[in-house]
């Protein structure tokens, strides 16, 4: 007789119970949970490599680079400062304590509910574990069912690395997720679009659950006249079709200085030719499919409506669910193109005179995840980056920003509340608690009401 899956609520009840037994929140068993985690993830390396192929067709070189080596990266990162993030840290006492100490304990939230999407489905599910278990809390995590061979993937490694009353990976479709919303967790990390992450946060509302919501939006890229165009082109190119444009800081539209259009678009067009191949509806070797027939015909469908002229690509494989690296020129605000995130290899190109007027028209949209501009006057990026408000980006680069453990990542606004990586993700997992400890070796008289002269000496002292 085969034995029947754990219930989400016995899944719960088990972390619940392993929590008060206080393992996890012990530091050596955090210590050896991540060590545990990074073998794991080597161990299954090929395995992922493999399970990414076969999912959405992402290149080894991508898969490696974007999930592995970004994951291994975190790990080291979280191991090499775990102690000394998980110190209490003392600071200042105002001399109306005199006689105690103030302390910042840094204590688990409990069990943690990651709810991971599919276009990273490796980085963006095992990203947010990292910091949960640095930070000591027990975690069920829920993997996108459309990459499911990833998503197995996933689970097998995360049943080899923890013990499943640390770290439970539960399976399923959206009525999963739904079933899993309904529970009452300590703490929320939900990645994915602003829509769902509404309904995460609805749900999360009526158990007071504190939430972190990794949504998107349409991300800028502003190129000034003054900009290096060939290296201006070539990471732009990089950073718009990496992953097919199936990633949520990716560059969403290209706002161009009306004068140096012409040859940003040519050198956009050679280098996404060079980076990626120039046939990639033949050749996959370098360029990632997209995830799904809905998604495909999505973006097809837009390009069919777009008001705008396709200056490069254009073309696709629907059984193969392949979309070549595609430049939109003369895209108007209104046009479909613009209406909401693309997340695919799209990239409509506006064009604006005046620096000012370009900055108007972002902050006349919503709050953007990323934001990106291209220019060697510290002025313009000052101006860029001090008046525009936005969850992260670069100056001269795309996607950087993402890749350092010293750089908190997340969105503001419609973009995302919350953000993580590094020290941030312990930060973001972990109760700030408030202790102070004061001394028992005298007490000071005048805070308590039937003291002698009470409030000449409560005002004098407070003044």
């Amino acid at each position: 007789m085969e034995a029947m899956e754990p219930t989400i609520p016995s899944v719960l009840e088990r972390q619940r119970q392993f929590l008060a037994g206080g393992a996890a929140r012990e530091i050596s068993y955090r210590r050896r949970a991540l060590e545990r985690l990074a073998e794991a993830v080597r161990r299954h390396e090929a395995a992922i490599i493999e399970a990414m192929r076969q999912d959405f067709r992402k290149p080894e070189f991508e898969t490696y680079a974007t999930e592995i080596g970004f994951l291994l990266s975190e790990i080291r990162h979280a191991l090499k400062h775990l102690d000394e993030w998980s110190r209490p840290v003392k600071v200042k006492t105002p001399v109306t304590h005199f006689g105690s100490a103030s302390y910042i304990h840094s204590e688990p939230f409990g069990v943690v509910l990651v709810i991971a999407p599919w276009n990273y489905p490796v980085n963006l599910s095992l990203g947010p574990v990292i910091g949960a278990i640095a930070a000591g809390n027990c975690v069920v995590l829920k993997p996108s069912e459309l990459t499911p061979h990833t998503s197995e993937v996933v689970a097998e490694l995360c049943r080899d690395a923890f013990e499943p009353e640390h770290v439970c990976v539960v399976q399923g479709d959206a009525e999963t997720s739904q079933a899993l919303l309904r529970e009452r967790f300590d703490y929320i990390f939900f990645t994915g679009s602003t829509r769902i992450g509404q309904l995460v946060m609805e749900a999360a509302a009526k158990q007071l659950t504190p939430v972190t919501l990794e949504l998107g939006g349409k991300s800028p890229c502003l190129v000034h006249g003054d900009a290096q165009l060939e290296l201006s082109a070539k990471r732009i190119a990089w950073g718009k079709f990496l992953n097919a444009g199936q990633t949520c800081v990716a560059p969403d539209y290209l706002f161009v200085q009306r004068g140096v259009k012409p040859k940003l678009l040519e050198a956009l067009a050679r280098h996404a030719a060079e980076l990626y191949g120039a046939d990639v509806l033949r050749d996959g070797s370098r360029f990632a499919g997209i995830v799904s027939e809905g998604h495909y015909a999505r973006l097809t469908g837009l390009l069919a409506a777009t008001r705008g002229r396709i200056v490069y690509g254009g073309s696709g494989d629907a059984e193969a669910r392949v979309l070549a690296p595609t430049i939109v020129d003369e895209v108007g605000w209104d046009d479909p193109l613009m209406e909401d995130e693309l997340f695919g290899p799209i990239l409509p190109v506006v064009v604006y005179d005046e620096l000012e007027e370009a900055l108007a028209m972002i902050r006349s949209r919503p709050k953007p995840l990323a934001l990106y501009v291209f220019t060697e006057s510290d002025a313009v990026q000052r101006r860029v980056t001090d008046t525009v408000s936005f969850g992260g980006g670069c100056v001269n680069d795309t996607i950087m920003h993402i890749a350092s453990p010293y750089l908190p990542f997340g969105g503001v606004g419609a973009s995302g509340i919350g953000s993580y990586h590094g020290k941030a993700s312990f930060d973001l997992f972990s109760h700030r608690k408030s202790v102070l400890r004061q001394t028992s070796r005298f007490d000071i008289p005048f805070r308590y009401p039937n003291a002698k002269n009470a409030l000449q000496w409560m005002k004098r002292f407070l003044k």
